[in-house]
Order: structure tokens, then C-alpha cells, then sequence
């Protein structure tokens, strides 16, 4: 399944959502600018990897802070157009909404908290893994979290692909964003992953089912709780 658009409309313009979809995307082009090798490294500094921030051992001054920074540059680098791409569907499709709710600055905070509690839970799940860890989707998993508590029942247009079967149905977002839970906790086993960020991805919506009371600036009618 793959969602296309949603039918609550947003009452102002979503100029957060704008600005992380343009960073996102900048940071993609810069990738693509970069000679092969250098992509390499680009990625390698940006991304999160569990093991230099659990194993730390003697470290230079200023390592500790460094590492930690990558839980905030990882969330802006994506290592394929399909990654890039994917993630920032979900982020325009069910961002601007949230961002209309809670208000730009809370919204901008809240998706920082996402992306640092998903990075997090996968650090906990593999704290000595020294596989880089990139990409928004930890952070947009939070923001399909706070979506489902707030509009369960909108109608989402979903491109349904079912062998030969190739339609556009309008399906509620408790059921889309239902699968899309269940196959992040189908894959999620200790020690495998297929390069995929399963424990991530379950944080990250965690953090959204559990934030978004104190984040939201107003209650919308059919919210979940």
C-alpha cells in the first residue's frame, strides 16, 4: 500500500513540513554533487553508529560530543532517491496536519524528539552495532503516531498493488497506519534487520502515540484520546 493523500485539510500552510522536506532534499542534492568516495564519508559522519556512542573506550576530546551529534544529522541523510523519497511522501502526507495541531514550533521540536527517541531505541535494541544508522523515517514514524491519535477515522488515498489488482482506494488511516505498524513489529527481531532500522521505527511511534498530549495546542474532534 502506498498512501497518496489524505482528506483533512490544513488551516494554515505548513512551513515546517516545507523546511524539513527542503533539508532533506538539499542534503540529498549535496550527496549527489560529491564524488563516490566522498559520498562514502559524507554518510559515515553523518549517520548514527550505536558502537562509538556505547564503546566508547579512551576518546579524544570532543569525540563524545560529536557522536552524539550524528543523533541529529542522521535524520537529514538518506542514501537513495527510493530512501529520500519514501520517507518524505509519509512526511507530506501526514506532517502538515500534525504541524496544523500542535503549531509550528511545538511541531518542530516534537519531530526532533521522534528522530532522537527512534535513534535511541535502535542504539538500546543493537548498542554495539557498527552499521551506520540514516534516513527521517524514526522521526516521521512519530509523526504517524500523533497522526493516528488525532485522525483515526480520515480517509487516506491509497494505491493498492495486489498482483495484476492496481487501484486507488480511499482507506482509514487507523487501518493504513495499522499495517504500516504491524510490519515494522513483523521484522523487528534482535540481530537482523536487512539494513532497515526496525527498532527505530517502533520508538519513533512510540514517542508520537506518547508526546503528543503535552505537544498539541488544541484537541480535534474523533482523537483517539
Amino acid at each position: 500500500m502506498i498512501p497518496l493523500k489524505d482528506d483533512v485539510p490544513s488551516r494554515r500552510l505548513p512551513i515546517i513540513t516545507f523546511a524539513i522536506l527542503a533539508a532533506n532534499i538539499a542534503v540529498y542534492v549535496r550527496y549527489l554533487m560529491l564524488p563516490a568516495p566522498v559520498r562514502e564519508q559524507m554518510v559515515i559522519r553523518m549517520a548514527v553508529i550505536p558502537y562509538e556512542l556505547t564503546d566508547l573506550g579512551p576518546t579524544q576530546p570532543g569525540l563524545l560530543a560529536y557522536n552524539a551529534a550524528t543523533l541529529l544529522t542522521s535524520m537529514f541523510v538518506h542514501g537513495g532517491i527510493w530512501h529520500l523519497a519514501g520517507n518524505m511522501l509519509y512526511l507530506w502526507i501526514f506532517g502538515s496536519n500534525v504541524e496544523d495541531v500542535m503549531g509550528r514550533g511545538r511541531f518542530l521540536v516534537f519531530y526532533l524528539v521522534c528522530g532522537l527517541a527512534a535513534a535511541l531505541t535502535q542504539i538500546a535494541v543493537q548498542p554495539h552495532s557498527k552499521v551506520p544508522m540514516i534516513g527521517a523515517s524514526g522521526a516521521i514514524a512519530g509523526v504517524l503516531g500523533a497522526y493516528l491519535v488525532m485522525f483515526p477515522a480520515a480517509r487516506v488515498m491509497t494505491l493498492i498493488f495486489l498482483f495484476v489488482f492496481v487501484r486507488v482506494v480511499p482507506i482509514p488511516a487507523l487501518i493504513v497506519l495499522g499495517v504500516w505498524l504491524l510490519i515494522q513489529l513483523i521484522n523487528a527481531q534482535p540481530g537482523t534487520g536487512g539494513g532497515v532500522a526496525w527498532f527505530a521505527h517502533i520508538g519513533g511511534f512510540a514517542m508520537g502515540l506518547a508526546a503528543i498530549v503535552p505537544f498539541r495546542t488544541r484537541k480535534v474532534r474523533g482523537s483517539l484520546y
